[in-house]
């Protein structure tokens, strides 16, 4: 494993110039432009201050040479401290509205990143770790508003930096352009930095959200890894990606504390040649030793925010490439995309496949010229051998991913003109894994419906199998259900999944059954519960089970993408084809009459045979 592994840039990454960035950021600090001009108020408030105070200690050394009274010496202090306090005040007042204006910013920036995030579809999340799309919206965030407070103390910087400028030329002309000139060698030295600053920022981001992926994966699968022993293995993941987020932020480190020493080196080169040559200027009679000395005063005040200025331009680097990645996020085309926003209101239930073409990569063709016709109201099983395009049809019929031939039409509708939030909701799906919610039974119930109602909630709980399902929760419907329905068994979690499609009304139906055993008893409550909800449905089932293979109205085999048979259960066994080969290897075992090769010949070898004494 090369030592940059993991650093990869998403697919869904790009670039943008400073300027596309200042203008997108720009839109965010819009809606707070009153704030804004209280802040940059404040911002000229304390500059102003700031290079009032060596101009004030330079006139009063002067009247203090010579008049020294103690009144002067009152004056003197009372003026410099109403200047510490105004600048105290001011920038008090600024800190208190930027931290206002910057928790905004970041909520809605993180607001928008995750709203594009869930409308992201799904073949988004199969090519991209959930754990560096959390990275995204928490850290990077996070380090565009610390860069923000850096922005608006160099903007002070470059006021305060201006108005002392002003002062100096006016103080020598032309000392002051000698020290203006070593100004474009020090930022065209910052401006060195800065592709290099970008570059080792993006990957340090990279890195922390490869630690990211790499705890939430480990975390996730803690479990697994527990049965099987591998504690040490997972730290030592854990451990190289840690270990590799430290070097790659050392190395950005290096670089970024590089800047400052090297631009203090220029200022002292430049400061030395001007104290010089200002000396040469008092022995030649060509300006005050009070002016000098307001001269190397101011000058000490004008360079430090230069340097800064300079120096930390390599940091707002950070902050360009943490909106950079945000950006990214909220900007990522989508693979589905309609051609139209019809609001769906009612809809019938039917299903047709038209000469469909779909595949997941140039490598890896489900779906070739595919045709399927289903009945309103009608309920097929898909049966077939993995990778036979079961799940990818469900998938379509769901618009999770965007197909790219042919057509999909739901009631002589094409699927791409529906707006897809109210074609969603006439959709009620189960995955093969059920996913709960944190809380309890009746709240991931009723997950989607607009308000709670158990009273309907429970009365339909009650139509399987009497209620008894719901004996078994300790709490009944107001049982916790754990992180992901850890406190469940899967059969309990698969019936809570058909319980909140059974709420939902769906018109069509999708299920991707588990294949988890079940004792019989389970498993008759949840077939009491997908009869209440394929009674009035149209129902796609890939089915594992083979009580639900037999109650389907057709029965659809698949083989690598094509339909080789289809008919009901009786019939196609009859026909002795691939349905009987899987019926024979898959569901045969699942039969009430089925008895294992060789059963007969042992039963009858276990018989006494009897024998004379």
């Amino acid at each position: 494993m090369s030592f940059f592994s993991g650093l990869a840039q998403e697919g869904y990454d790009r670039q943008y110039s400073d300027r596309e960035l200042a203008l997108r950021m720009a839109a965010y600090f819009r809606p707070h432009l009153r704030v804004l001009v209280i802040v940059v108020i404040m911002l000229l408030v304390i500059a102003l201050s700031g290079a009032a105070v060596p101009v004030l200690v330079s006139r009063g050394v002067d009247i203090l040479t010579v008049e020294l009274t103690a009144v002067n010496m009152m004056l003197l202090s009372g003026a410099i401290l109403i200047f510490g306090v105004m600048i105290w005040g001011a920038n008090w007042l600024r800190r208190r509205q930027l931290v206002r204006i910057i928790g905004n910013i970041i909520w809605k920036l993180r607001l928008d990143a995750f709203s594009a995030t869930a409308e992201h579809d799904l073949s988004f999340y199969d090519e991209n770790s959930s754990g560096k799309i959390v990275s995204r919206i928490t850290s990077d965030t996070q380090e565009f508003g610390q860069t923000v407070v850096l922005v608006t103390d160099l903007i002070s910087q470059f006021f305060q930096s201006l108005l002392l400028a002003v002062v100096l030329i006016t103080i020598d002309w032309k000392l002051s352009l000698l020290l203006f000139s070593f100004i474009p060698v020090i930022f065209f030295t910052a401006l060195g930095f800065r592709r290099i600053a970008r570059r080792v920022t993006r990957r340090g981001m990279r890195a922390m959200a490869h630690v990211n992926a790499t705890i939430k994966e480990m975390v996730s699968g803690i479990a697994v890894a527990k049965n099987f022993r591998q504690e040490r293995t997972v730290f030592e993941e854990f451990d190289g990606a840690n270990w590799q987020s430290y070097r790659v932020n050392v190395q950005r480190g290096l670089v970024l504390s590089t800047i400052f020493p090297s631009l203090n080196v220029l200022g002292g080169f430049g400061t030395a040649i001007l104290v010089y040559v200002g000396g040469l200027s008092v022995i030649q009679g060509l300006v005050t030793v009070g002016a000098w000395f307001l001269f190397l005063q101011t000058l000490e005040r004008f360079f430090f925010p230069v340097l800064n200025l300079s120096a930390f331009w390599t940091q707002v680097q950070s902050g360009l490439s943490a909106a950079e990645r945000v950006f990214a996020l909220v900007d990522a085309e989508p693979d589905v995309n309609q051609i139209d926003n019809r609001v769906v209101k009612s809809l019938r239930g039917e299903v047709r496949f038209e000469n469909v073409g779909f595949s997941y990569s140039d490598q890896e063709i489900v779906l070739e010229n595919f045709n399927l016709e289903i009945k309103p109201g009608e309920n097929i099983a898909l049966v077939g051998h993995t990778g036979a395009g079961k799940s990818s049809i469900a998938k379509l019929i769901a618009r999770f991913y965007e197909y790219q031939d042919g057509c999909i039409r739901i009631d002589d509708h094409d699927i791409r003109t529906f707006d897809l939030s109210t074609y969603r909701r006439k959709l009620g799906i189960v995955s093969q894994t059920p996913f709960l919610f944190s809380g309890t039974v009746a709240e991931n119930i009723c997950y989607a419906c607009s308000s709670n109602e158990p009273g309907r909630i429970e009365e339909l709980a009650n139509k399987i199998g009497n209620g008894e399902w719901l004996d078994s929760l300790p709490q009944g419907l107001d049982t916790e259900v754990g992180e992901r329905g850890s406190r469940l068994s899967m059969g309990q979690r698969q019936l809570v999944s058909l319980m909140r499609v059974l709420v939902q009304k769906p018109v069509i139906f999708i299920l991707d059954e588990a294949t988890a055993s079940i004792d019989p008893f389970t498993e008759w409550q949840i077939q009491q519960a997908l009869n209440l909800i394929l009674a009035d449905t149209t129902s796609i089932l890939i089915a594992h089970r083979l009580s639900t293979i037999q109650s389907a109205d057709r029965i659809i085999v698949l083989d690598q993408g094509k339909i080789i048979e289809e008919g009901n259960h009786e019939g196609l066994l009859a026909q002795g084809g691939h349905y009987a080969s899987l019926y024979n290897t898959y569901f045969r075992h699942q039969s009430l009459d089925y008895r294992p090769p060789g059963l007969e010949e042992r039963l009858k070898s276990r018989v006494d045979v009897p024998t004379g004494d």
